[in-house]
């Protein structure tokens, strides 16, 4: 195997800080495209549709990120894998990780398209969703569900090159997509007026632009993580630590989508305004989150081959790197959000109530990231050695038994929309505390999973 080759990265040697900034660079780029997907959607209808529209297809995220969260954890699991055979160069055992991932992602395809068309109005009707929104959203829902194949395939894709190293073509093939998607939406809205099923289907269609060219390019390769139809099949041994330790982090990501839905049925009840003014919030929120969620993925990537390498001293160092990394870039989002919180806000409707509602919602979470950046950097460096289990445990009692705790005693005794707003950072403060407490403990590298032999 060629370790250097023009595309891939072994992160075994060299500068720290530099591998970090330039690995995690390319997934920032395609993680902002990436949320551009429904960005662009949301701006689309609340300026040339309806507050309401904007409030549907807003409020729907919470119930999209419940199913896919569950298969972006088994790729975690998947990524974990290929990268420690890669940094161990075990062609054999990395060409059979891949298309044990490629032939599952194929399973989960079918299931969770199925299960998100059937599934959405019973998830509406959970969030409490207001008689003059609920159409549209389930419109939406069902058309996003059902060409939800795209997205699936085009992470697998890009999650493969990024274990091996090769973070700049997903990226290239996400920006690409993106312009498609913005480009059908204003066709679709604008000049067909086709409304909240234009920005659905333009979406479907982009992201399936994106999962050929991933797949193409696995196809044509001539490394060893080549991919071929005629080897596709699921390796036991190999599925089974992926689901040792994808599962954890699947249940975990998918059930914290699930909590999400609760906290959007809280909002939904204050009606539409606040709806769409939350919906503003929560994708800037999903933009500011970006740049910590890529060094999180970099130092995952970073962990796992020096782990396969067999140098924990190198990992502790991404660790430290990454934490100094996101405390940095924390201070400069946070700033320029509280300063320009109703501009932003104004880019996706310019409903005076909508922007005074999301201007509060951006202004008196934001300096709650803080959390955030801590527990994605913990987070990086345990998915990184396979450790997964007790992380698991943490985010979920933080992200759902006491995050639905809190917002039901909020609710209860007070009804207070600060109160209400304060659920995500709760979740954020618990889930950060106890793991660096965990990490601060050691207790993660006797607990590690290390895949090669």
């Amino acid at each position: 195997m060629d370790r250097q080759s023009a595309n891939s990265k072994l992160m075994t040697s060299g500068s720290i800080p530099l591998l970090l900034v330039q690995f995690s660079l390319p997934l920032l780029i395609g993680n902002l495209f990436q949320q551009l997907y429904n960005t662009v959607d949301i701006i689309v209808v609340g300026n040339f549709v309806s507050k309401e529209a904007l409030a549907a297809v807003g409020s729907v995220t919470p119930i999209i990120n419940t199913l896919i969260g569950f298969f972006m954890g088994l790729s975690t699991g998947a990524g974990v894998v290929i990268s420690q055979y890669f940094g161990a160069q075990d062609e054999e055992n990395l060409s059979k990780s891949v298309h044990t991932s490629v032939t599952l992602s194929f399973v989960l395809c079918v299931v969770l398209s199925l299960t998100g068309v059937l599934a959405t109005p019973f998830l509406l009707r959970m969030m409490q969703t207001p008689s003059d929104v609920f159409e549209e959203a389930a419109l939406y829902l069902r058309i996003y569900f059902a060409g939800l194949s795209g997205l699936l395939l085009y992470n697998t894709a890009s999650g493969i090159l990024r274990s091996v190293g090769d973070s700049r073509r997903p990226l290239y093939f996400l920006i690409f997509s993106t312009i498609i998607n913005i480009l059908l939406d204003l066709l679709f809205v604008v000049a067909f007026g086709w409304g909240i099923a234009g920005v659905a289907w333009a979406t479907v269609a982009a992201q399936s632009l994106s999962a050929l060219l991933g797949i193409f390019v696995l196809i044509r390769s001539k490394e060893s993580f080549r991919l071929d139809f005629k080897k596709l099949g699921m390796e036991k041994s190999i599925l089974k630590k992926i689901f040792h330790i994808g599962i954890p982090g699947a249940v975990q990501m998918s059930l914290t989508g699930f909590s999400n839905v609760f906290v959007q049925s809280y909002i939904n009840r204050f009606g539409a305004a606040h709806m769409a003014a939350w919906s503003c919030y929560t994708k800037l929120d999903q933009i500011a989150f970006t740049p910590m969620t890529s060094l999180s993925a970099a130092l995952t990537i970073f962990t796992g081959q020096n782990v396969g390498a067999g140098d924990m001293n190198r990992a502790k160092g991404g660790t430290k790197w990454t934490l100094i990394l996101n405390y940095s870039i924390f201070a400069l989002v946070a700033t320029v959000l509280m300063i320009f919180a109703p501009q932003l806000i104004a880019l996706f409707n310019r409903d005076e109530e909508v922007v005074r509602l999301g201007t509060f919602f951006i202004r008196f979470i934001t300096p709650f990231y803080v959390f955030p950046a801590m527990n994605q950097t913990m987070l990086g460096t345990l998915r990184g050695v396979g450790d997964t289990k007790l992380p698991t445990i943490f985010m979920m009692t933080s992200f759902i038994l006491i995050r639905q705790i809190y917002l039901y005693l909020a609710w209860t005794f007070s009804g207070n929309l600060i109160l209400i707003s304060l659920g995500y950072p709760v979740g954020w403060m618990c889930s950060a505390v106890s793991m660096f407490l965990y990490y601060l403990s050691g207790r993660w590298q006797k607990n590690r999973t290390v895949v090669v032999e």
